[in-house]
């Protein structure tokens, strides 16, 4: 088990602390990062590692237990549950098209056309996913 999970917390953010954590390990999870049956850290270890309130990582710990992303066994531990291809491919797709419904909606709001859009969008993808 990592104690050292890529989490990054803005404490500046307007996002809650916990919903940052949550959102966090569900990518983690979704994109298969932390795959089925890895072992988390518990909810004090994750809260120090973080330097936020046990309540703060409990309440993100419960928010993914209860939509089916991680478990806990009485004395054993948490644990990522598994996901089925097709929860994970949809999850994935919801997240990338919100990410890019945000992205057009803040174009829009600076006057962007489409075409100016879609170039800056092609610019971008090209300088990312030159291998």
């Amino acid at each position: 088990m990592s104690n050292n999970l890529p989490i990054h917390i803005n404490e500046t953010s307007r996002i809650p602390i916990y919903d940052q954590i949550e959102s966090q390990l569900k990518t983690l999870i979704i994109s298969g990062s932390l795959p089925s049956g890895t072992a988390l850290p518990s909810i004090r270890k994750l809260a120090s590692s973080l330097s936020c309130s046990v309540i703060t990582t409990r309440r993100a710990y419960q928010n993914l237990e209860h939509a089916g992303y991680i478990k806990t066994i009485q004395g054993k531990g948490t644990f990522v549950s598994l996901i089925n291809s097709d929860e994970q491919h949809t999850q994935k797709q919801l997240a990338v098209t919100n990410a890019i419904k945000e992205v057009i909606s803040i174009g829009k709001s600076y006057q962007y056309s489409k075409k100016e859009l879609l170039s800056l969008f092609h610019k971008l993808l090209e300088e990312e996913l030159d291998d």
